[in-house]
């Protein structure tokens, strides 16, 4: 036996990911590093950013993002529409980096540094979820549904090494060339997944054969009407209910951001900056040990509905706790397992779910649900939160003990989520066994 097949047997052992899957599967990983990377170099400065202005501010400013990501995800289904899928997903990065250009430069032309840093801080928060949303499409597109359950947990883990390396780099960045170059930077680098894209389109052909699974439409337009997604997502109970299970974790969230926002204030940005970064660090980092040990094979042993419950069912638990101790080290704990555990589990198990919706529904709802949907729970719950606390004077012990509720909510709709899931995925997998799908099945107007 070669080397390469004794290295490829040891990967396969480890993380379950078969030979002829190895190459398209690491190339994913390295995609989303890079993009995590980015995204992470973007993300200390927003944040560092936000302890600047008091709870109704941000609230103000996560009600404008609502509003932002309906225009764009508006936007974003005529593309899917009037774009070849070839060159939909290299649009939308390419897009982005230059904006990120144009806030570099930008800067010297605006007079009050407040409004650019509130403007910067909507377009990242935009950008946060747009870029992860486009990645996920195109790996449910590239891999069928029983790869998805073994295979996205391992990939999720290259979103955690970026993780780590973007706040490392920009820390010394920062140290060095200064932040306002980190835009600079990071847009640069959002170049580089560019041809990872059109690699990846031709290893689904040539190594992963999921051609004839999900048909090929590299050289034609996805069409329909570009507007579907919202249609799709209003008559699909389906989606309805993962939307409803985003809400709930964005509740969580929300809590824990406000918290942690509040608790910062009486530092300066530098020194916000390496907090973030050291919790940053520690968050990856256990996410990076959930993906590749754990994941892939919680998903497979347990079943979506336990999978889905898992971190749910642990928030409740450990807020019960915050409520009766409220200190800030019970927090930042918190804080880590909510993120580690999302990143890991939650966020992975919740891509395998788009696997069993229609294609079209796959680009256009998904966004919807991703990032119009997630960005409305961030409204809405941003302003409870500050009604709550800057109107009503509640403390850390009560938020928790109210979060506490909505974690147990949240914790039952991942069980029936799942469940559903398991029973259309019984379905599909039955459908799929009586006729292989063809492509002149896709409308190409």
């Amino acid at each position: 036996m070669s080397t390469d097949n004794k290295i490829a047997d040891i990967i396969k052992s480890a993380t379950l990911i078969e030979r002829q899957e190895q190459r398209a599967v690491f190339v994913s990983f390295a995609l989303v590093f890079v993009l995590m990377a980015a995204y992470y170099m973007l993300r200390l400065v927003r944040d560092s950013m936000a302890s600047d202005w008091t709870n109704t501010e941000i609230s103000v400013l996560w009600n404008i993002q609502f509003f932002l990501s309906l225009m764009f995800v508006a936007i974003y289904g005529v593309a899917v529409s009037k774009i070849e899928f070839r060159h939909l997903v290299p649009a939308v990065y390419g897009f982005f980096a230059l904006s990120f250009v144009s806030f570099h430069f930008g800067g010297t032309l605006v007079e009050d540094p407040v409004l650019l840093d509130k403007g910067f801080y909507l377009w990242v928060s935009l950008f946060s979820l747009f870029h992860v949303s486009v990645f996920w499409s195109l790996m449910a597109d590239l891999y069928n549904k029983e790869q998805s359950k073994r295979l996205f947990g391992f990939i999720a883990v290259g979103a955690s090494a970026g993780a780590i390396v973007g706040p490392i780099v920009a820390t010394v960045a920062a140290q060095t060339i200064g932040s306002a170059s980190l835009m600079l930077t990071a847009s640069l680098m959002m170049l580089i997944p560019l041809p990872i894209v059109f690699y990846l389109q031709f290893l689904k052909r040539t190594e992963l054969h999921n051609d004839q699974i999900n048909v090929d439409l590299s050289h034609m337009k996805i069409g329909g009407n570009p507007l579907a997604g919202f249609r799709d997502f209003f008559t699909s109970p389906y989606l309805i209910g993962i939307a409803a299970f985003i809400l709930l974790y964005t509740a969580i969230s929300s809590f824990t951001y406000f918290e942690q926002t509040n608790l910062l204030r009486e530092y300066d940005r530098d020194q916000r900056t390496q907090i973030l970064a050291m919790l940053a660090l520690v968050v990856n980092v256990l996410t990076f040990l959930l993906g590749f040990f754990a994941t892939g094979r919680l998903a497979t042993k347990l079943g979506m509905p336990a999978t889905l419950a898992l971190v749910p069912a642990f928030m409740c638990a450990a807020l019960l706790i915050l409520a009766f101790a409220p200190i800030l080290t019970i927090l930042l704990a918190l804080q880590v397992a909510r993120q580690a555990g999302n990143y890991g589990i939650t966020r992975p198990a919740r891509e395998m779910l788009f696997t069993v919706v229609p294609r079209e529904s796959r680009f256009k709802a998904k966004p919807v649900v991703d990032v119009a949907i997630y960005r409305g729970g961030d409204a809405v719950w941003s302003s409870a939160f500050a009604l709550l606390t800057d109107g009503l004077g509640l403390g850390m012990a009560a938020m928790a003990a109210i979060g506490a509720g909505i974690a147990a909510v949240w914790a039952g709709t991942g069980l029936r989520l799942g469940s559903v899931f398991a029973t259309r995925n019984e379905a599909v997998d039955a459908e799929e066994s009586k006729d292989k799908i063809s492509p002149t099945e896709y409308s190409t107007n």
